[in-house]
């Protein structure tokens, strides 16, 4: 990658320059019109081979991106005009101020189980406050990401604003380490953003937000309304294929009402699993993982977990063509196996029973992640308790494994440092700025 490759006639320093100052993001963060025409619809999916139609329509789990990008874009445009600065007291004689002002160039580097929404919600916050970015994709899912270099252009950005690239780890690890980037935003696995972490220091100390692994537990006490419980405890895993980094797959039962929940739990499981299929069918609800190596990655702790724990339901493939994979549930598994303290990225959850509220706290912490939690109790005392408690960046209560762009989202411990969504993803792309006046000054 070259110095700064957005354009072949605008240097980075005179885009930036422009972008930043006069007003751009306000007037032309997003074409309003284009989103409120694919709000709610399909994105058209070909062949990349040959360029046919493949489908023009897609899962519901796919639509769901597409509207997720739509939504995360509303909602930082609405922050262009009011990114406001603070005022200090005049007692001391000094008139005393703090604005924000973007960073400059910016990166975001984005994983492959969402690649239309992380498009979005790296690139939204970033243009909002009137950063260029450069966006780098997965190259496992690059075609979705790729779609929005037309729709940025048509939304009237400037040359150079938002640069979209594809490639491997090679092309991150360049930017990671690129010395006039000022900021790196990344999804992925732990162990990379360690490297980019390193890569971010080595170079010019840049920013980082990195949004990294969950092995997320979900408590449920036997106070708990139980349909709402296994209904929420079976969509956080199996949602995505089970790909998401804040699915609950570790779940723990009190013992009052373990054996109905376990009843329940398989039950709906069946359910879903009769809905896996081609991911161009819209009544799809689960489709394959996204590629061989992670088939057989997922494959792998199936097998594994079997002598770990006691399987419940599933337990290995399904279909004799692409990559699906039955969603698969063990019980009493040990709290040291490989599969309560490993992310696995599929469709694998364990439920033990617990008894007290200590051990439960116990239990839910031990772990290198702090991504997401559950509670399910109706005692809001509880509840309330054991947000605090809990080491983890978010918290549901009566829910777990779900996303809002106006709230942070990030993790504690080896989930991740900084936070997307929300105020905090705005403050995350500016520089805040001292500026003080003396007032008494002749």
């Amino acid at each position: 990658m070259t110095p700064y490759p957005f354009s072949s006639n605008v240097t980075v320093d005179e885009v930036q320059f422009c972008w930043s100052t006069d007003n751009l993001p306000t007037k032309l963060f997003i074409n309003n019109e284009y989103v409120d025409s694919k709000s709610g619809k399909y994105l058209t999916v070909f062949n990349p081979k040959d360029g046919t139609v493949v489908s023009d329509q897609v899962s519901l789990a796919d639509d769901k991106d597409v509207d997720d990008a739509v939504e995360v874009l509303r909602y930082f445009a609405g922050w262009t005009d009011k990114l406001a600065g603070e005022t200090y007291p005049e007692e001391d004689g000094f008139f005393k101020f703090v604005r924000q002002e973007p960073l400059g160039v910016t990166a975001g580097i984005i994983l492959w189980n969402a690649p239309t929404g992380s498009v979005c919600s790296k690139a939204a916050p970033a243009l909002a406050t009137g950063n260029c970015m450069i966006l780098k994709l997965s190259e496992k899912t690059p075609f979705a990401g790729l779609a929005m270099g037309t729709l940025i252009k048509a939304a009237g950005f400037p040359p150079g604003v938002f640069q979209i690239l594809s490639g491997d780890g090679s092309t991150g690890a360049l930017i990671a380490s690129h010395m006039r980037i000022q900021k790196v935003s990344f999804t992925g696995s732990t162990a990379t953003g360690k490297k980019i972490q390193e890569a971010a220091a080595r170079s010019n100390l840049k920013r980082v937000t990195l949004e990294l692994g969950g092995k997320s537990p979900a408590l449920v006490f036997n106070d708990a309304n139980l349909e709402n419980a296994v209904n929420w405890c079976v969509n956080a895993f199996t949602m995505n294929t089970g790909q998401a980094c804040f699915a609950a797959t570790r779940v723990y039962v009190q013992s009052g009402i373990y054996d109905a929940f376990v009843s329940k739990y398989k039950a709906l499981i069946e359910e879903k699993t009769k809905l896996v299929g081609n991911p161009d069918d819209p009544a799809t609800l689960i489709g394959p993982l996204v590629d061989e190596s992670q088939f057989n990655r997922v494959l792998g702790f199936m097998d594994r977990g079997s002598s770990q724990g006691r399987l419940l339901v599933g337990g290995g493939k399904l279909h004799d063509q692409g990559f699906f994979v039955a969603p698969t549930v063990f019980l009493d598994v040990p709290e040291d196996a490989e599969i309560m303290h490993q992310e696995i990225f599929g469709p694998v959850a364990v439920i033990n029973k617990f008894e007290t509220e200590e051990e439960a706290i116990t239990l839910a912490n031990d772990t290198n992640y702090g991504l997401m939690a559950g509670i399910f109790t109706k005692d809001i005392t509880r509840a309330m308790r054991f947000s605090a408690e809990l080491d983890s960046g978010m918290v549901g209560i009566n829910a777990v494994s779900t996303v809002f762009w106006q709230a942070s989202f990030g993790g504690t411990k080896e989930s991740g440092i900084g936070r997307e969504n929300g105020v905090h993803a705005i403050r995350s792309f500016t520089e805040p700025k001292t500026v003080f006046v003396n007032i008494n000054a002749a």
